[in-house]
């Protein structure tokens, strides 16, 4: 049985919007037997895995570095994000 989108559109608009959904609905997705259309590729937005990676050697001690040096660049007052800033 196959459902066009105006008849989608015909049933959603009128449907009653404070329905409350049962606890033991169904998916869409589980009742067709599709996947859901993915809106952002994996590769760019990945699902997250269980622990996250630490950085190790010199990876660490690169991010460390730019840490640092912009700490000690504010603590002297100077701007390191918009250029120079002129008072007065």
């Amino acid at each position: 049985m196959v459902i066009s989108d105006d008849e989608l559109t015909a049933i959603a608009l009128a449907a009653d919007p404070d329905t409350v959904v049962d606890d033991d609905a169904v998916s869409v997705w589980e009742l067709t037997e599709t996947e859901p259309t993915r809106f952002m590729p994996e590769w760019y937005m990945p699902y997250p895995v269980g622990g996250s990676r630490l950085l190790h050697g010199w990876r660490r001690r690169i991010v460390i570095l730019v840490i640092v040096s912009f700490v000690v660049i504010d603590a002297y007052g100077l701007c390191n994000t918009y250029g120079w800033v002129a008072f007065g």
